[in-house]
This record gives structure tokens, C-alpha cells and sequence, in this order.
């Protein structure tokens, strides 16, 4: 057990891990404050909220490493903890929020590992690696890749639509169901299915025993089931905007934004699957190799 395995460290070591932990916390309170603020606010950045329970979860897979872990405090984690404060104070002097946030975790982070040591980062890197999903995306960064989502799904949607004999006019990225216009923008455009699903299979890739070049692979296709599932998700929301109450409209288009991560994932399971069907290698070590060990 995982408990079990605290024994081992020093009651100096996480004497010292929770005021440094938690000093770091506090004096970077106001980017966490904004990024929460963000994530609860901003529609298109609701993937935040996803974000640290898949660190943790990914962390608890790995709690055996913790049998044969012993702390060792490092030079690097003051190191990382002053590159973030550097990073967070000019983020926050010249309006850059991305350095800014980054900043904040930088100096957490570096908490952590001036305690724990490099190893241990090491050991739980993904969980490490997902906290990248607590910043919100910049809005430069969100507004082509929404506008490109916006004008696909239109198109994708318009061709959905009239497959199925619902009568469907397309002028731009609206559509016009039963004389409602449905702007994609406000429907779904597919920037939340983006993030949360880059999300969804970073968790699904390091939460199987994969080889690496299976994972790259599904992280690139994530791009595209984010599309599909977005798609899934406009054409009943673009009928329901059409032929429906707006308030049970709209409640249409919020719980569907979560019902088809789940479709995402049966997705992503179903890829692996093929792959597996089709005995392309995808464990991290071939059965010689394990005879080996």
C-alpha cells in the first residue's frame, strides 16, 4: 500500500515538502486564483477542472514506485522555482497570462522536487505532464483553431442534416433549422472538445501499458475524434435549437458537451482495439524481453 510505503520518508522530508508546498501556494495565489476563475467562467476552458484529478489518477497507478522511493532533496528544484517566479513576474508586469500561469506551476513544481528530488518527477512524469492542462489556451491560440472547427463542422453538420431529410440552409458558419438560425460559435465549435479530449486521451495513453509510438499516434488522432464527436454532438443540438424550447435547448448543448467525452473514449478504445485485432505491437516490451527481466 501506498501508505506503506510513506514510512520511508523522513518526517523532516514532509515537514519540510508541506511549508514548501505550501508557501509556494500562496504566494502564487493570484494566477491560481485566475486560472480557477477561468476554468468555472470560460465555457471554452472547462478542461482545467479536468485536469488534476487525471494527474492524480495517474499518480495513483503508479503508487508503486513508491515501494523502492526514498526522497533526496535537489539544487534543481530551487532552480525551476526561480526560473517560474522570473517567468510569472514578467508574465504578469506585461499582460502575458500564459507565462504568468506558467510561472505559478513552475514554482509549485520546483516545491516538489526540491524535496523529493529529480527521481521522482522521473518516476510520476505524466502526472507531472498533465498539469500543462491547467492553463487555460490563450486566445490567440484558441480563436483560428476554433474558426477552422467553426467552418468543418458547419459543413459536416449542413451534409448530416440533409442525409436525414431535415430541411437545412448554410450561410457561413450559421445554419438555419425550421427558420433558427444556429450559430456554430454559440452551438458547439469544437475548441472544449479540443482541450478536454487532448485531455481524455492523454489519460487513456498513460493509463494502458502502450509502447510510445502508440501513444504519439492516438494523441494525433485526437485532432480528428474531436471533430467527429463534435460533429455527433451539433447536428441533434443544431434540431434541438430548431424545433425545441430554447432553455431545453441550451441544456441540450451543456450536457452533451460531457456525454460525448464518453463517446470520445469508447472511440479511442475501440482504435486500440483494431490495432490490437489487426497484432500491430503495442505492449512496451515483447514477451522475450519480459523472460529477460
Amino acid at each position: 500500500m501506498a501508505m506503506i510505503h510513506l514510512r520511508r520518508f523522513r518526517p523532516v522530508d514532509l515537514g519540510l515538502l508541506a511549508v514548501l508546498f505550501g508557501l509556494s501556494v500562496v504566494a502564487t495565489m493570484g494566477a491560481w486564483r485566475d486560472i480557477a476563475e477561468q476554468a468555472l467562467r470560460d465555457q471554452e476552458q472547462t478542461h482545467i477542472l479536468l485536469a488534476l484529478p487525471v494527474a492524480v489518477w495517474l499518480g495513483v497507478l503508479r503508487r508503486r514506485r513508491l515501494h523502492s522511493f526514498r526522497p533526496k532533496w535537489s539544487m534543481a528544484g530551487p532552480l525551476v522555482m526561480l526560473l517560474g517566479w522570473a517567468l510569472s513576474l514578467y508574465g504578469f508586469r506585461n499582460g502575458y497570462d500564459l507565462f504568468w500561469h506558467v510561472g505559478a506551476i513552475g514554482i509549485v513544481v520546483g516545491s516538489v522536487v526540491t524535496v523529493l528530488g529529480v527521481r521522482f518527477v522521473k518516476a510520476f512524469l505524466p502526472s507531472f505532464a498533465a498539469l500543462v492542462f491547467l492553463l487555460p489556451v490563450p486566445g490567440r491560440v484558441r480563436g483560428p483553431i476554433a474558426g477552422w472547427l467553426q467552418e468543418v463542422s458547419a459543413r459536416i453538420a449542413e451534409f448530416g442534416l440533409d442525409l436525414i431529410a431535415i430541411p437545412v440552409t448554410r450561410g457561413g458558419n450559421a445554419l438555419n433549422v425550421n427558420g433558427t438560425e444556429v450559430l456554430i460559435a454559440e452551438a458547439c465549435n469544437g475548441m472544449r472538445m479540443v482541450s478536454a479530449l487532448a485531455l481524455i486521451a492523454f489519460a487513456f495513453v498513460f493509463s494502458v501499458p502502450m509502447r510510445n509510438s502508440v501513444r504519439v499516434l492516438i494523441l494525433a488522432l485526437s485532432p480528428l475524434v474531436a471533430l467527429i464527436v463534435n460533429v455527433t454532438r451539433l447536428i441533434p443540438s443544431s434540431l434541438m435549437y430548431g424545433y425545441a424550447e430554447a432553455d431545453a435547448a441550451a441544456l441540450f448543448h451543456d450536457i452533451s458537451g460531457w456525454v460525448v467525452l464518453g463517446l470520445a473514449l469508447v472511440i479511442l478504445w475501440g482504435f486500440f482495439a483494431l490495432l490490437r485485432w489487426l497484432e500491430v505491437p503495442i505492449a512496451p516490451y515483447t514477451v522475450a524481453e519480459v523472460g529477460q527481466r
